[in-house]
């Protein structure tokens, strides 16, 4: 492995070549509602700007086990979290704080695979990025930027609700070396809500989500994107991005207005295995 890496794609590469990324049966499908074959069951997501089905599989092997089922969702497997995760994320709605840049409303279907693709209730979605910049909270610095680090800006979860959904709202990434535009997120069961955060529970999912490129090329021109000097990859060089659209957390953007600065709304449904 070559040391002119950053550290997260060296971090990445490692837990590739060495299989020690775990990987979980996750569905993830883009858009707002995922319709499982059989299953006669949907999770619907409110900020829907359309329906798209979700491809069927009669069987699919995941990390070399081979798993049979009659009918399932589509099937991701999990990404390494990198090295720019935090333990204790504020439980907020709004996680941009003092952050400049394009507004993006998150809503996330959270289902369980286990149970028929029903919607999983009291689960935290939980979110992390870099800035316009490419400064992650709690790493300030690392994109070679100097600005206030309070460890806790573009950082927060949510726990959804009955019908598995849940919302967030935050701007839209920067980038930095080695990595395209992108987000992290986790998906905790069990956890025990504090005064603003959270403590226990148990990780079911980690993923990252991806932004159409060429939306993407026109908001990176914008300020304070513009700003960033850095090399930014892109999507279809990154080396996370595996090209499988929704099934690798390519989001569902629709614009919130006639500009690229009005900022979008961005869905997907995320199925996870609590077994």
């Amino acid at each position: 492995m070559t040391n002119n890496l950053p550290a997260e794609r060296q971090d990445e590469a490692k837990d590739r070549v060495n299989g020690t990324v775990n990987r979980r049966r996750v569905i993830a499908a883009g858009g707002a509602v995922a319709a499982v074959a059989g299953l006669g069951l949907a999770a619907t997501a409110t900020a829907a700007p359309e329906t798209k089905a979700v491809e069927s599989r009669s069987r699919t092997s995941v990390s070399g086990s081979s798993i049979t089922s009659s009918s399932v969702c589509t099937l991701t497997a999990e990404v390494t979290e990198g090295p720019y995760s935090l333990e204790g994320a504020l439980v907020r709605e709004d996680i941009r704080e003092d952050k400049e840049g394009v507004e993006v409303q998150f809503t996330f279907t959270v289902v369980d695979q286990d149970n028929d693709c029903a919607p999983l209730a009291d689960a935290l979605v939980e979110l992390w990025h870099c800035d316009a910049l490419g400064e992650y909270s709690g790493f300030v610095g690392g994109n070679g930027h100097t600005e206030e680090d309070d460890g806790t800006f573009l950082r927060g979860g949510q726990m959804t609700d009955s019908n598995g959904q849940v919302s967030l709202v935050s701007i839209w990434p920067g980038h930095y070396t080695g990595r395209c535009v992108h987000i992290h997120m986790r998906v905790h069961t069990d956890v025990t809500l504090t005064d603003d955060s959270y403590t226990g529970g148990e990780i079911i999912h980690t993923g990252q989500l991806f932004f159409d490129p060429d939306i993407n090329a026109e908001v990176q021109v914008l300020s304070p994107y513009s700003d960033n000097t850095t090399q930014e990859t892109q999507l279809d060089d990154d080396g996370i991005y595996d090209g499988g659209g929704a099934s690798s957390g390519l989001l569902t953007l629709t614009a919130l207005g006639s500009s690229v600065s009005d900022g979008y709304t961005a869905t997907l449904t995320v199925g996870v295995s609590t077994g």
